[in-house]
């Protein structure tokens, strides 16, 4: 019986040698190959030469009316040439290195080609021939993204072989109430249009049942997740709420209405008798740290255990610094490890581990180690999760005796990228600054007026304070001119002088020598610090009130508000001063945009809208599926009416006993 699941090499077309070609394309399957959309269509409706203008690609009908000629020339280059008559009007044809095509011509045929209009030469630079009949009546042709061992003409023969041999096992995907409700084309009319479109109108048809089919189907598994994980009955962690009132009342300033709603979700999270799986967002500077010591202190007072995962070694050890101090007046034992982390400190570490005297591992990739065993872990904490792998964050979670995670993420997620990106999770926001964070100001300046910045920098440094100075490389290159850490870091120990102290920072530096530098820095004993984006994230000097970017036009919105974030971190003004001579109009938008706009959610959509989705939010390591059609900054709008339709869909299921979740 014939099915979409069967081998391509089931068509008689594909050989070994066209199946491995298939393959490499990522084609297996008859269902691949029909999913394997044109990426243009063009326009090949016979036109007449008196509606056609120079550099048109246009198709023309007529006879051929001499004797096609080939002639060559250099190596392996010929042309093939013809006179087509159409009408009362002799035009030139000329194909380049398609010397086969005259076996296929003859004089007093009846064609149509196509190919660029030359208005001065009157001459068409052929690129196909539409010899038949049913080629001639089409109005547009499919381009495929293929290799060099599967030619287009051979695309389209492939496709339509399997429609003549598969059209009956195309089955309807889309429940039919939402086929009717949205008038969408059938599955299989609306393959066939998007491979051979009859019409412009019915090929836009085709295409909004496919973008919206992805994003229903895609939201559909994420539901189906979510409720099996609202089902999946576990052990609730029953803390101590009398631990937790006692130690908010030792945090040194009062927790802000949002940091207070976003705990209390987790508690509840905590309590219900499934696994919570949380998305805890919030700009730069909010406090997710403080509500993330909350969950670690709640778990402590159950008798659990908490790990928090962080990208890099600066990032880890500026949580446990941070957390030493919330937790200064609690018995909560802390420890960090990381790649740096001395054998004999490891086993130390792991022992303690083990038997459960340490209450919150800190760390980085090296928690997901083998030999790391925890004794009762019942939390797990990952910081910008966008930076681990789904396999990364999998290994720790399975550490767990209970599969309580809380994600965190500084960089704000629109809320239609999020039901995307995060769609199984729940979603956390904090949307408010505390109340002593003052807005750091940010300018856009010119290049030629560095030496301005270096006095302001100068007089600063000279109160007291600190700045950091951002290069896009570590060293120069020769493929472009952007500045380099290396050369900023000469040129400025020259222009400050001995009076103040200039450091580089850089992620090719070994560990140790990173954490010396920060251990300086933090303590004031360096004052200008140039680094790379390696302090994008987590790093936390109070004193350091100036962050100047250089080449800033090269970073996105959302990278650049990340690096403003590293300063405004104390009770001072905090600066940040863009220093870019942005060439293209997107460039200067985006310098306009930092300077006027400190809201993170609202960076973060103008970032997607400017550059994509790309990996700016960590899409690539989301486990998100790469859309044929659908784009999940475009269609906003479709993803939250999918997501709505799939949640009704599949609470209609569970009525009807259609599904187990």
């Amino acid at each position: 019986m014939k099915s979409l699941q069967d081998s391509v090499a089931n068509l008689k077309m594909v050989g070994a040698k066209r199946l491995e070609s298939l393959h490499e394309l990522g084609i297996d399957t008859i269902f691949d190959l029909f999913m394997h959309f044109p990426f243009r269509y063009d326009d090949i409706q016979i036109r007449q030469i008196s509606e056609i203008i120079d550099q048109d690609k246009v198709t023309i009908k007529g006879i051929v009316v001499t004797e096609p000629v080939v002639s060559f020339y250099g190596a392996r280059k010929n042309r093939l040439r013809f006179k087509l008559a159409i009408e009362h009007e002799i035009i030139t044809v000329v194909f380049f290195n398609q010397h086969y095509l005259k076996s296929r011509l003859e004089q007093g045929m009846d064609i149509a080609v196509y190919g660029k209009w030359d208005e001065k030469k009157q001459m068409l630079m052929g690129m196909k021939v539409l010899a038949t009949k049913q080629e001639q009546e089409q109005q547009f042709a499919s381009v495929y993204h293929t290799n060099k061992s599967i030619k287009q003409s051979v695309w389209v023969k492939l496709i339509e072989q399997a429609f003549c041999e598969y059209s009956e096992c195309i089955q309807e995907t889309l429940p039919v109430h939402l086929v009717q409700k949205y008038q969408f084309l059938s599955f299989e009319q609306a393959l066939r249009q998007m491979h051979f479109p009859s019409s412009q109108h019915l090929s836009k048809e085709a295409y909004r049942r496919m973008v919206y089919q992805e994003l229903f189907d895609y939201q559909y598994k994420l539901v189906v997740l979510k409720k099996k994980r609202y089902r999946n009955r576990v052990e609730s962690i029953r803390y101590n709420n009398t631990v937790l009132k006692d130690y908010i009342t030792t945090i040194p300033f009062e927790l802000t209405q949002a940091q207070k709603r976003v705990m209390n979700e987790i508690c509840r999270d905590l309590l219900a008798p499934f696994c919570m799986n949380r998305l805890l967002q919030g700009d730069v500077g909010s406090g997710k740290t403080v509500v993330a010591s909350l969950a670690i202190l709640a778990a402590m007072s159950a008798n659990y255990q908490s790990a928090i995962m962080v990208p890099t070694e600066i990032l880890a050890q500026q949580h446990l610094e941070t957390l030493q101090k919330l937790f200064d007046k609690t018995s909560i034992k802390l420890a960090l490890l990381t790649s740096s982390t001395t054998t004999k400190e490891r086993k130390c570490i792991l022992e303690q581990l083990a038997s459960g005297e340490i209450d919150c591992l800190v760390g980085t990739h090296a928690l997901i180690q083998e030999d790391v065993h925890f004794f009762n872990l019942g939390l797990v904490i990952i910081d910008e999760q966008h930076r681990f792998g789904v396999k990364q964050r999998q290994l720790l979670k399975d550490k767990a005796s209970i599969e309580n995670v809380l994600y965190m993420s500084a960089t704000p997620i629109p809320r239609t990228l999020a039901m995307s990106v995060f769609g199984e999770m729940d979603v956390s926001v904090i949307n408010e600054l505390p109340k002593n964070r003052q807005v750091v100001k940010t300018y856009w300046v010119k290049e030629n007026e560095m030496e301005k910045v270096l006095a302001f920098m100068k007089k600063h440094i000279h109160e007291g304070k600190q700045a950091y100075v951002i290069a896009p490389l570590i060293e120069e290159s020769l493929d472009n001119d952007l500045k380099n850490a290396q050369e900023m870091y000469e040129q400025l120990k020259v222009w400050f002088g001995s009076s103040v102290t200039v450091a580089l920072l850089h992620g090719r530096m070994k560990s140790q020598e990173k954490e010396a530098i920060m251990n300086e820095f933090s303590a004031n004993r360096i004052q200008v610090l140039v680094s790379t984006t390696v302090i994008e994230v987590g790093v936390n000097v109070p004193n350091a009130t100036i962050m100047v970017i250089q080449d800033a036009e090269r970073f996105g919105l959302a990278q650049l508000h990340q690096l403003r974030g590293r300063v405004g971190r104390g009770e001072h003004q905090s600066y940040c001063i863009l220093v870019a001579n942005p060439k293209t109009e997107q460039g200067k938008l985006r310098m306009k945009i930092m300077s006027e706009s400190h809201d993170g959610f609202y960076l973060s959509q103008k970032d997607l809208e400017m550059r994509g989705s790309g990996d700016a939010f960590g899409i690539k390591q989301s486990g998100v599926p790469d859309f044929k059609c659908a784009d999940l900054i475009r269609d906003g709008d479709i993803v939250m009416q999918a997501t709505q339709d799939a949640i009704e869909y599949v609470t209609i299921l569970e009525k009807e006993n259609e599904i187990v979740v």
